[in-house]
């Protein structure tokens, strides 16, 4: 059967909100690790860890036979939020292996599985504890697509599908934004103390260290360091959003660590739950965590089984250094072939972002590559997605997993594919 024909009921009953499957169309049947197997058989190398939900692959073998043995013991699937002893083992797991090594004391609440509800009940919290409303974001964010988390995303496409308005956030520019010479924490801090800028004491502050959906922008680690001395002299919450650029993609656990901040509420999903089951986090400093009992619930908090592969990835990866050190190791190839790639098209003016796994062409001089080579990449085997408000980076977001010779193989294809699409 063809992929069209294969679509065919995707195409005639699936909603028109479809977005991926336009850019990958095939009916994938199979996954493991960095590789997907469509439903006629063709292997595809993946770049894009269904957009950073899988950093240690597809179908880590580790975190399967955990589960099935979770299965047929009978374990508790769906808790709310009850006490079970899948989530106890977890809670135990993230204090020893995550909180306690960084020095962090840091309350846990388990929201609605998505990275969406995470930031929702942050952004509610940070309120309910400051008594202000008004929150500062950044441009080229992104925080997901419910109401909240759209009023904090600067991206106009994402925005006007809300239908509403989106209020009580103050846009300031992301460090680089006006240009390597213009400081933006400058500005943050005069408007703060001028009474004529306008800008109402916000209740936080929301910011990626890392921007994924906004285009590869990196905060540096002094930018971070300004922002939050900045919001802690006038008791600003600071909110990192860890969602995509959190659980190792960055070549540590968290982005924010290389900075050596402490903020006050950090949020965490995709890759938490180590296999793909949905599963998300707010991390609160204890004074922070004013909350009433079921003042933010959600049916599906209590992803049990999520909770069972979330302590398997900790314990697997998260026990040592060595799992961080193949990632740097990995991360470094990526950023020497990519600086190669773009000095063989100087012409273009590419400019490699980006840390860790987590990296990026941007082409502004032709905003339509990165999309074109994407497609012809995919025509090559290769699964790699675009980012940016005018998808204008082409991103490389391959599972923290994935062998060099995978690395390698799959740069291999974005080449050729750059090559086939610049001679038309």
């Amino acid at each position: 059967m063809s992929s069209a024909t294969a679509l065919d009921v995707f195409d005639r009953r699936e909603s028109e909100v479809r977005g991926y499957v336009r850019a990958f169309p095939t009916v994938f049947d199979r996954a493991s690790g960095s590789t997907l197997v469509d439903a006629d058989g063709r292997e595809y190398l993946d770049f894009f860890a269904g957009a950073g939900v899988l950093n240690y692959g597809h179908n880590n073998p580790a975190f399967t036979s955990a589960l099935i043995e979770y299965l047929e013991h009978g374990g508790i699937i769906h808790g709310l939020d009850m006490a079970t002893s899948a989530k106890k083992a977890f809670i135990e797991a993230f204090e020893r292996l995550v909180l306690a090594p960084r020095g962090l004391d840091h309350k846990l609440q388990f929201t609605g599985p998505t990275g969406a509800n995470a930031v929702e009940a942050a952004l509610k919290v940070a309120r309910q504890a400051t008594g202000r409303s008004n929150v500062v974001a950044f441009t080229n964010a992104f925080h997901g697509l419910s109401l909240g988390g759209l009023a904090t995303t600067g991206n106009s496409h994402y925005r006007a599908a809300a239908g509403v308005g989106l209020d009580d956030v103050s846009r300031l520019p992301f460090d680089g934004y006006l240009g390597p010479d213009v400081d933006t924490l400058d500005l943050f801090g005069r408007m703060l103390d001028d009474p004529g800028s306008g800008l109402d004491l916000p209740a936080a502050v929301i910011v990626e260290a890392v921007q994924g959906e906004g285009g590869i922008n990196v905060a540096s680690p002094e930018w971070l360091r300004r922002l939050r001395a900045i919001t802690e002299a006038r008791g600003i919450l600071l909110i990192l959003d860890e969602i995509q650029a959190g659980v190792g993609r960055t070549g540590a656990f968290f982005a924010f660590e290389e900075s050596g901040i402490v903020p006050d509420i950090v949020t965490v999903s995709k890759s938490i739950s180590g296999s793909g089951l949905p599963m998300s986090l707010v991390l609160l400093r204890p004074e922070v965590d004013v909350w009433k009992p079921g003042a933010h619930t959600g049916t599906f908090r209590g992803n049990n089984l999520a909770f069972v592969s979330a302590r398997v990835a900790l314990e697997t990866y998260w026990a040592d250094s060595a799992f961080m050190d193949g990632v740097a190791a990995k991360s470094a190839l990526l950023r020497e072939e990519l600086e190669a790639i773009a000095a063989e098209h100087v012409d273009l003016g590419f400019v490699v972002r980006g840390r860790g796994l987590f990296q990026g062409i941007a082409c502004d001089a032709d905003r339509t590559l990165a999309g074109r080579v994407s497609k012809a990449a995919f025509e090559r085997g290769l699964v790699i997605e675009t980012s940016g408000a005018h998808d204008e980076v082409l991103k490389f977001l391959p599972a923290l997993t994935i062998t060099e010779d995978e690395l390698r193989r799959g740069l291999a294809i974005v080449r050729e594919s750059l090559a086939a699409v610049r001679a038309g």
